[in-house]
């Protein structure tokens, strides 16, 4: 296994962790439990994003702008349904 299935395997645990920590968060009715959820919560996504920034600095993850014309053409398709 290289570094870079590695890191996408481990990125892709961290994103499907944040989304237990979202829904335990949002269901919990006792505070205690809802605080201890909340900062696992932002402990996860901190970790999710340092992970990330590695894969970007690595050029394993790819972020493509978007031009202006092409984000308004968009908009005015989904505002026309």
């Amino acid at each position: 296994m290289n570094d870079k299935l590695v890191m996408e395997t481990i990125l892709l645990l961290l994103k499907s962790t944040v989304e237990v920590y979202v829904h335990g968060t949002l269901e919990s009715s006792n505070k205690v439990i809802h605080s201890a959820l909340k900062n696992g919560l932002d402990d996860i996504m901190k970790m999710q994003f340092e992970v990330f920034l590695k894969m970007q600095e690595a050029g394993w993850y790819k972020i493509n702008n978007i031009d202006s014309k092409t984000i308004s053409q968009t908009y005015r398709k989904l505002a026309s349904n």
